[in-house]
């Protein structure tokens, strides 16, 4: 019997969690527990780490798991490696369901950063007004550059003091228009965009908004994960689940 693990938080984890509950496959959904209110799924829900390699490569042998799906965030390259090193462990099956990167097209003005560390030090010494659109897990790095203004969009409020002096919150959930996204730059004044390479079509628009305005964009780079078989739709993922459980 086939049961999957589907680990989510992404755009493409909800289209195939949708999928795989209209087929009547036998899988969970897990999420890292990152937002106050995730999006509702069509699967039954699990919430929160599993403690490491370990931790994780015992839940797939108490939950009989022997297919798993990791469909997290790009940048999540400490569960994705998790989920590689389990699977290896527990000759569980393991595919990822990625988005391709964005790439600069013509009219970008792009600076590509290998690190947060990196994005930090491409941002100009002279004050400047930055959209720091990164999320939640790495202001703290930009704290050595206090004399800009950042401006965040967070999905949920910020439960404690923020690291950088001067910065404004939008409170939002994707996906986002150019429209909106070219409205909001002009509003606040951004001078330059910080952006991590997540790919897909749901935060998409601020690259074209700044193409639009004219804004640089310093485009972090994918961290590194150990290789994996890599699907690029559901009807991929699909495939692979119908094939390798056979």
């Amino acid at each position: 019997m086939t049961r999957i693990l589907l680990l989510g938080g992404t755009t493409e984890a909800s289209q195939l969690a949708k999928t795989l509950a209209e087929t009547g496959a036998d899988a969970v959904f897990s999420y890292a527990g990152r937002t106050a209110k995730p999006v509702s799924q069509p699967l039954p829900t699990r919430v929160g780490g599993f403690g490491g390699v370990e931790g994780l490569a015992e839940y797939l042998r108490t939950e009989s798991i022997t297919h798993v799906v990791d469909a997290t965030h790009p940048f999540a390259a400490q569960m994705s490696t998790n989920a590689v090193q389990a699977c290896e462990a527990t000759d569980v099956k393991l595919c990822a369901f990625e988005r391709p990167a964005w790439q600069a097209g013509e009219g970008d003005a792009w600076v590509h950063a290998g690190t947060i560390d990196e994005a930090v030090n491409a941002l100009p010494d002279a004050p400047a007004r930055v959209f720091l659109a990164i999320g939640k897990q790495n202001l703290a790095q930009f704290a050595v550059k206090p004399q800009h203004h950042y401006l965040l969009r967070l999905v949920d409020a910020p439960e404690a003091s923020l690291p950088l002096p001067h910065t404004t919150v939008e409170i939002a959930r994707g996906p986002f228009d150019v429209a909106g996204d070219t409205a909001l730059m002009q509003r606040h004044g951004i001078t330059h965009v910080v952006a991590k390479n997540a790919g897909g079509a749901g935060a998409a628009a601020k690259l074209t908004a700044a193409r639009t305005l004219g804004l640089p964009v310093i485009m972090i780079g994918r961290p590194d994960v150990p290789a994996r078989p890599i699907k690029g739709s559901v009807a991929e993922v699909m495939a692979w689940l119908s094939h390798s459980a056979a």
